[in-house]
């Protein structure tokens, strides 16, 4: 146990305090997104022959600081303090939002061509995200523009989804593997 001595000032304003602790939220981390190229492999209920990515947001942590009184502070009748109070520190981390996992439709490898990749580039570069050459090749501009035009959805991550290559014309829509 940890004993901390405080000035008599201090301790009347802790003491009026105990019930209050002081928060500190840790840097959350950014989102993991890792891609689930296999078909079959995904979530429970994954639509047969379908690729999947997986996002993972981690918890988010609070550190708690609270002081305790242990022993208040005893003071003589002319006001002397004769001994200060004495607190205990105490730290302990509180989940505030715990893990989040959930699974997007992507294409599969097999319709990542460079022909694919080159159309994704044009139409990124159309709606002014993409500023890099038509490569046919997933580089990190590439990735970086398909980020920029998933976010407004809610999705930060650079793996190309089927609903925003739907939306970018390069998937039609209810078609059986897309």
């Amino acid at each position: 146990m940890k004993s901390i001595y405080l000035p008599l000032g201090f301790a009347v304003i802790s003491s009026l305090l105990l019930a209050a602790c002081e928060t500190a939220t840790m840097p959350q981390s950014q989102s993991e997104t890792t891609l689930i190229s296999t078909p079959g492999e995904g979530p429970p209920d994954a639509r047969p022959g379908a690729c999947y990515g997986k996002d993972v947001t981690p918890a988010t942590i609070e550190v708690v600081t609270e002081q305790t009184l242990i022993t208040p502070a005893r003071i003589a009748p002319d006001g002397a303090i004769i001994s200060p109070a004495v607190y205990d520190t105490l730290t302990h981390q509180a989940i505030i939002e715990s893990r989040k996992e959930f699974f997007f439709e992507v294409p599969c490898p097999e319709m990542m061509t460079t022909d694919f990749i080159t159309s994704l580039q044009r139409a990124l570069k159309a709606r002014g995200l993409y500023r890099g050459r038509l490569s046919g090749v997933m580089d990190e501009r590439t990735k970086r523009a398909i980020r920029k035009f998933q976010i407004p959805a809610g999705l930060n991550s650079s793996i190309l989804t089927m609903d925003t290559a739907r939306q970018l014309g390069l998937a039609a829509y209810g078609r059986d593997g897309f």
